[in-house]
């Protein structure tokens, strides 16, 4: 039996109205679509590990489409902090001023050539998510800031909806044996939505808005009428820590010198990650600019390099800084993260210490690769200093 699709919603930080019309409205819609299950979910970003919200998330087994007002790559991996894993699944709505490749498709491993490991540059380096296995669902990730009405993400995810069901039927080989007749889909698709997805059932919490705050996904009112959306509600406030991009990510533990604050740990594999996320000094985002492949993403910062905007290629080893939101005559990305971490660590009561203590050197020591026609560009615009 085929598993329907989830769509979350994930609310806007701030009950700011034009953005909860656009949210409620793309609920009311929804729901009426059938191969669809609705969940609205706080603002991803914000939600504890252990809250109902990601329960919620981690209890939908099948394929998912998460609406949030974030970037697509910095949702994509927030989910991936809390073990929220699948194939990236390709979306053709983009905000109008985000660069996006002519030719970015999916590849075997379920990642874009945006996001694939030599993709990223062409160095070939061994990127975290190559040893990582990735769950057989999809999971697609669209911004909420593309568009300012319901319709256009409604086409795409009608576009989403009807390309797994083609998928599903060829898979199945419904109608495979008689061209002429048309072929009949599976009943799961089509039927109205009344049974639950496997998603847990959390106590009602006190915050709760609406005697369907819990229960199943899109399950029909008790007295028999319209169906409601599963609406999860958690007490959170808003937050500010790292997200590792393991698809970027080559695990030189650059992130874990540099920072002073203990966020960065590694798991019993050796592998980076954010060990303790509220230990991060909030507005300060001077790991990611250390990180020499673009891997780490803090979803709230106003700069969209840092947030997780598509089509900056880390391996390009251009440093202008002011991409990354730099003062205007900044030496480097590096003098800006080390003077951004001294103004943590005097905040803190503790010494400032410059540029002596977790500056990148890995990198530097690796050995160097065959020169091409991108390094002599490269070196040109250092020469240029721009």
């Amino acid at each position: 039996m085929a598993k329907r699709i989830v769509v979350v919603v994930s609310q806007g930080q701030s009950p700011h109205p034009a953005k909860r019309t656009l949210e409620e409205d793309l609920v009311t819609r929804l729901l009426m679509e059938s191969g669809l299950e609705v969940m609205v979910i706080p603002h991803l970003y914000d939600l504890q590990p252990d809250g109902t919200g990601v329960l919620a998330l981690q209890g939908v087994g099948g394929p998912m489409i998460v609406l949030s007002w974030l970037f697509d790559r910095a949702a994509r991996w927030t989910l991936d902090r809390h073990n929220i894993r699948g194939a990236a699944g390709m979306t053709l709505l983009k905000a109008d001023d985000e660069e996006e490749d002519d030719d970015e498709s999916e590849n075997g491993n379920g990642k874009s050539h945006a996001e694939g490991a030599d993709d990223a540059g062409g160095n070939g380096k061994e990127r975290v998510i190559d040893t990582r296995p990735i769950p057989a669902r999809k999971i697609y990730c669209i911004d909420l800031r593309a568009r300012t009405t319901a319709e256009p993400f409604l086409q795409e995810i009608q576009r989403i909806v009807a390309e797994h069901q083609t998928k599903v039927v060829d898979l199945l080989g419904w109608g495979a044996s008689d061209s002429s007749a048309s072929p009949t889909p599976p009943p799961t698709m089509a039927a109205p939505m009344t049974a639950p997805v496997a998603a847990p059932q959390p106590a009602p919490s006190p915050t709760a808005t609406s005697a369907h705050a819990v229960g199943p996904i899109a399950a029909e009112a008790a007295d028999g009428g319209s169906r409601v959306p599963l609406r999860v509600a958690e007490d959170i406030g808003r937050r500010w820590y790292p997200v590792i991009d393991y698809s970027r990510c080559t695990n030189c533990m650059e992130c874990i010198d540099f920072c002073l604050f203990g966020v960065y740990g590694v798991d019993r594999q050796e592998t980076i990650l954010v060990e303790q996320p509220d230990n991060c000094r909030k507005g300060c985002p001077a790991c990611s600019r250390v990180c020499p492949e673009n891997a780490i993403i803090f979803p709230q910062h106003k700069t969209p390099a840092i947030a997780g905007a598509e089509g900056l290629a880390s391996a390009l080893k251009i440093d202008l800084s002011a991409l990354f939101g730099a003062p205007e005559g900044a030496a480097d990305a590096l003098e800006v993260a080390a003077r951004e971490r001294d103004e943590q660590l005097m905040l803190a009561g503790r010494q400032a210490v410059g540029m002596a203590v977790g500056m990148p050197k890995r990198q530097a020591e690796a050995p160097a690769g065959k020169r091409d026609e991108l390094d002599s560009l490269i070196d040109s615009l250092d020469d240029l200093d721009l």
